[in-house]
């Protein structure tokens, strides 16, 4: 299980000066929609200079008509990134696509498809999917799986349904982590540590718990070494 830390901070520079306090760690840092439409590529090179090591997640969850989704995905190839993600919601021939024009790529980003955003609750997904969150994100994971994608965004509770569904090198990335019990936010489907684990998680991604802290690298270093 690796770690990837969420850079939601309100600026750059404070997302810069997190990056610093952490930067002798081996981590994959998150780069969300705020940071990446108000800081764009130039984001992406400054974490970079202060540690070419540290792996880039590009968290723009990708959702549009197949050919368009399949332009950005190749856009991304230039941006020196190691994964990105679409959202399955756009269906099996938008996520082929996707794969099939980033294939004569010798080296490219892994990529995931997000199922159910972890900021769903029960009811509130069925009103708009129609369709229980576990059930649903089991389909989008088959129809990712099907596609050729690297692995899924989901929570913890269902990770384990979907490697049993898909195989177990099929990744799985859980936002909504919560190491020691801190509180859930605006996220409804959190886990800790423990339920990642024994759910098979690939990628848990923390943000608050780290960057509110006082010493960021002190809880770094401590969910490391819990890992």
């Amino acid at each position: 299980m690796q770690l990837c830390v969420a850079l939601d901070l309100p600026s750059q520079e404070e997302n810069l000066d997190l990056v610093r306090k952490i930067k002798n760690y081996p981590l994959w840092l998150k780069v969300g929609l705020r940071s990446y439409i108000r800081d764009g590529k130039p984001f992406i090179d400054a974490i970079k200079s202060i540690n070419p090591d540290f792996k880039i997640f590009l968290d723009l969850k990708l959702y549009d008509i197949p050919n368009t989704m399949a332009d950005a995905a190749e856009s991304i190839m230039g941006l020196g990134v190691d994964m990105f993600n679409v959202h399955a919601s756009a269906g099996r021939k938008a996520m082929r696509e996707v794969m099939q024009r980033l294939a004569p790529y010798e080296q490219r980003p892994l990529v995931l498809a997000v199922t159910a955003l972890t900021s769903f609750e029960e009811n509130e997904f069925n009103h708009v999917y129609n369709t229980p969150i576990a059930a649903k994100a089991d389909r989008f994971a088959l129809d990712a799986h099907e596609a050729g994608l690297d692995g899924v965004v989901c929570s913890a509770y269902e990770s384990a349904s979907i490697k049993a569904l898909t195989s177990k090198e099929f990744i799985t990335l859980t936002p909504g982590i919560r190491p020691f019990g801190e509180d859930a936010g605006d996220q409804e489907r959190v886990a800790t540590i423990e339920t990642a684990r024994a759910e098979q998680v690939d990628f848990i991604v923390v943000g608050r718990p780290i960057y509110k802290a006082q010493n960021p690298a002190e809880v770094v270093e401590k969910i490391l070494k819990t890992l």
